[in-house]
């Protein structure tokens, strides 16, 4: 089955966007505000994965693209939940066993260290603001309460693959040196 045959179809030049149900949403309206920030989530991913292209990790990153599309998924069909407890729970896992190699923080960790651990920075930078934008959509729509799990923790996630990725090029880590 063929998803998309026309791309361009000029539907959307007046301001509205369709949604899986058929219905149409301005396209600033908070639901399609929160699918554009995890569009945007999924896209810095990709370009993570490009940067991770021989780590063992990738493989978790790919799986996280999915269950962001199935996020959008839900988004897009107003009613349907596809992520639950158990993705909230796979993600934790993640956090606790990437977090297990690292050494403790001292000190807040600036965004950088090499490319790709820059990369998950931004990710999780970006994974909050979708986090936010979801938060503000269920302020008056009903919202999959294990959606809103998995954006807070994938930014936890995001943040210990940041440390990994950065110590796997060097042993030190650029943190905040606070002024006295």
């Amino acid at each position: 089955m063929n998803r998309l045959t026309r791309i361009t179809t000029r539907r959307g030049d007046h301001g509205q966007t369709g949604l899986a149900d058929g219905s149409r949403l301005d396209k600033d309206s908070p639901r399609i505000q929160a699918l554009g920030d995890l569009d945007e989530l999924n896209a810095a991913l990709g370009l993570l994965a490009v940067e991770m292209e021989h780590d063992p990790l990738l493989p978790q990153v790919r799986n996280i693209q999915q269950r962001l599309f199935d996020l959008g998924g839900e988004l897009a069909l107003p009613g349907s939940t596809t992520l639950n407890a158990g993705h909230v729970a796979e993600l934790e896992s993640q956090i606790s066993d990437i977090n297990a190699t690292l050494p403790p923080l001292r000190e807040f960790v600036l965004p950088g260290g090499t490319r790709s651990a820059a990369q998950a920075h931004l990710s999780r930078a970006i994974c909050r603001r979708a986090e936010r934008s979801l938060w503000g959509l269920s302020r008056g729509e009903k919202v999959n309460s294990e959606s809103l799990k998995y954006l807070n923790r994938l930014s936890d996630l995001l943040f210990v693959l940041a440390r990994h990725l950065a110590r796997q090029a060097s042993a030190d880590e650029t943190t905040w040196n606070r002024e006295p």
